[in-house]
């Protein structure tokens, strides 16, 4: 069993302060969804309800194309927690099209809909990013629409605080050898979105996998994959700064600001890790390993009692979901 394991920081700009992070002990919540055994890409989000929903890509490999013993390819698969998750549902097939449909994420709106965007991917090397909806906390779903024609996206909706919903995506020019982020936007609560705002145009280095966070001052932060890199946009989306370089290397960055008001960023690279900042992600702290499974895609969520619980995923064969509970204490100095 992994052990607990604390990191303890001085952080810059905070001279009387110190972060601790606690990493509990990881556990496998999802082993197999029954569609061949391999589980990864999960995401985590809070109903309503106040349950917890992880959904996650359920197929036989890494890419799992339509065969004769799997003739829809990867799926979309679910489990759900009432308490905090302590225990989880025996998981299930949420959605299942004809294509691989990968990297699911999800997210609920202030009325309770949840938007799943995930994207297709096929063996002519084509790919869509398409999106669901469901309004009985995931119980159906509707049919799919594609909402970015030649893109990809590994990382869930977020909603701003005038209303407006931000989706990143990715894709690939020329064969390959150029790579560069957007995001779409909604005014209407996803039903319609507008073209791909590109990120990282001019960077010399692929630019892909992304995550956005809000800022106090209404200013978004994209941090994205491969060197990872930050942009900033002032107007709610729709044109980004020069990327700049964050000083680490990490794969889907994912972030959440937690009750305590540190800004945590989960990563592949090196392992599964995190790192951290107290100035809404202008400088950032760490790394913190939070396991040695190198599959990661992280998702978290703050729970009740204040700490966070951060799903992500192994790789190999029989890939699980897995996830620790982290604990996130801001403590004055002597």
């Amino acid at each position: 069993m992994f052990a607990l394991w604390c990191a303890c920081l001085v952080l810059l700009g905070r001279p009387q302060e110190k972060i601790h992070i606690t990493v509990g002990a990881p556990r496998r919540i999802v082993t197999d969804s029954g569609n061949g055994g391999y589980q990864a890409f999960p995401d985590l989000c809070r109903l309503k309800n106040g349950d917890l929903m992880c959904i996650f890509y359920a197929g036989y490999t890494h890419i799992s194309f339509p065969s004769p013993e799997h003739p829809k390819g990867g799926a979309i698969g679910a489990i759900l927690s009432k308490d905090e998750g302590e225990t989880w549902s025996e998981p299930r097939i949420l959605f299942d099209s004809p294509a691989d449909d990968r990297d699911p994420s999800i997210c609920c709106l202030p009325d309770g809909t949840l938007l799943c965007n995930y994207f297709n991917y096929d063996k002519n090397q084509a790919i869509e990013v398409c999106l669901i909806r469901s309004t009985d906390n995931g119980e159906t779903w509707s049919e799919p629409e594609v909402v970015a024609p030649s893109f990809a996206t590994s990382t869930p909706i977020r909603r701003l605080r005038s209303g407006r919903l931000v989706m990143p995506v990715y894709t690939v020019d020329g064969n390959g050898k150029r790579a560069y982020a957007a995001v779409i936007l909604s005014d209407d609560k996803g039903r319609t979105w507008s073209s791909p705002h590109p990120i990282g145009l001019k960077a010399e280095k692929i630019i892909d996998e992304t995550d956005i966070y809000e800022r106090k001052d209404g200013t978004l932060l994209a941090v994205c994959r491969e060197v990872m890199v930050g942009s900033v946009s002032k107007d709610g989306g729709k044109h980004w700064s020069e990327v700049y370089p964050l000083g680490f290397v990490g794969h889907c960055p994912y972030l959440l600001m937690t009750k305590q008001g540190v800004l945590l960023m989960g990563h592949r690279v090196p392992q599964t890790s995190l790192h951290y900042s107290v100035d809404e992600g202008r400088t950032w702290q760490g790394s913190v390993l939070i396991d040695n499974f190198i599959g990661a895609y992280p998702s978290m969520v703050n729970l009740k009692d204040g700490s966070v619980l951060c799903v992500y995923y192994e790789e190999g064969a029989h890939s699980a979901i897995r996830a620790v509970k982290l604990r996130v204490e801001r403590l004055a100095t002597p």
